[in-house]
């Protein structure tokens, strides 16, 4: 058989492999296994034999964190998100369980999701973290994490006014009793978290995310 046809052949094996997977995905039928199966194949279809990546965020709640992350995951990575944990383990903040304690209960879950990183990681997947990493100190601790562990990481930055965030948030405020990814927020608490937040410099490598996800995927490859 001449190189290119089994060339040709391989890549249709490999194209019905995935579709059979994405489906079992839609179905919610997929294993950890399969999930992995379905990154290393569009990482072969995409002519990647590259180190794995690891997308780190950047952005204060409405910025679109969670939309890009489950973008990401659409396309074979991991999405690791610490307040769907939160949530998972401790139920609705403010309701459940006081606001002011929420850290409290984040930091075993975040220390447990840096586990589970590690390990995906050396096994070859990508991976997003959904989380919003406010502060220099913070970002730099879980890049650190990633190129520990071999991987290629990019930090996607989410800019947007208060006027866009304080949209978003009004509109997500109303299913906060139901979705983990929107807990209540007051403008007065977007005002706060706006004043700590800390964006990349340039000092600190990262992308702007800008709608596309081609130089978010680019820019770790």
């Amino acid at each position: 058989m001449m190189p290119s046809l089994l060339d040709d052949t391989l890549m249709h094996v490999a194209e019905e492999r995935l579709g059979a997977l994405l489906q079992a995905q839609d179905r919610g039928e997929l294993t950890p296994a399969g999930q992995t199966e379905i990154t290393r194949i569009m990482r072969t279809l995409a002519g990647r034999t590259g180190p794995t990546r690891l997308i780190l965020m950047a952005g204060l709640p409405g910025s679109g964190k969670t939309t890009v992350a489950r973008e990401l995951e659409a396309r074979g990575f991991l999405r690791l998100c610490p307040d769907e944990r939160v949530f998972e383990q401790h139920g609705h903040y403010g309701r459940d369980f006081p606001r002011g304690s929420y850290k409290i209960r984040e930091r075993p879950i975040l220390g447990e999701i840096a586990t589970e990183l590690r390990t995906a990681l050396a096994a070859g997947r990508d991976a997003v973290l959904d989380h919003g990493l406010w502060t220099a100190a913070e970002r730099q601790e879980w890049r650190q994490l990633g190129e520990d562990a071999g991987a290629v990481v990019t930090l996607l930055y989410l800019p947007a006014t208060h006027d866009e965030l304080w949209d978003r948030i009004k509109e997500r405020n109303a299913s906060t009793f139901d979705d983990p990814n929107a807990m209540y927020f007051s403008e007065e608490d977007l005002l706060r978290h706006g004043a700590r937040f800390e964006p990349p410099g340039a000092d600190e490598p990262h992308v702007i995310y800008t709608g596309s996800l081609v130089p978010v995927i680019e820019g770790s490859a």
